[in-house]
């Protein structure tokens, strides 16, 4: 005979509460495997449309008006590895920018 296996509400919940908790390592690890995959990004360009709405260039020594000591590797939008030279940004999807760039959407890090 085969036996049915019923779905409880406690087992449901187990279950959620499993995934809930599962769900921290998994984004980790989709974070890692995307800053690995940072190179194939292609890089922004200053000339875009979008770089040129916010200022954005590739030499934080370049920008007018910028906060003291700010450059795209400090800022709280930018996604790239700790000391890499470029990496990808959450203002411009699928694309890279300079870790030494700058922008007037800076954001501190938190």
């Amino acid at each position: 005979m085969t036996e049915v296996r019923t779905l409880t509400r406690r087992s449901a919940l187990k279950r959620l509460a499993l995934g809930v908790a599962l769900a921290p390592v998994a984004a980790a690890s989709w974070r890692q495997a995307a800053a690995a995959d940072d190179g194939a990004l292609p890089l922004l360009s200053v000339d875009a449309p979008e770089a040129k709405s916010v200022k954005y260039v590739e030499n934080a020594a370049q920008a007018k008006g910028k906060v003291p000591d700010s450059s795209c590797a400090n800022c709280g939008l930018y996604q790239g590895a700790t000391g890499s030279t470029q990496g990808p940004c959450q203002l411009f999807p699928g694309k890279a920018v300079k870790a030494a760039g700058w922008c007037s959407s800076w954001a501190a890090q938190l």
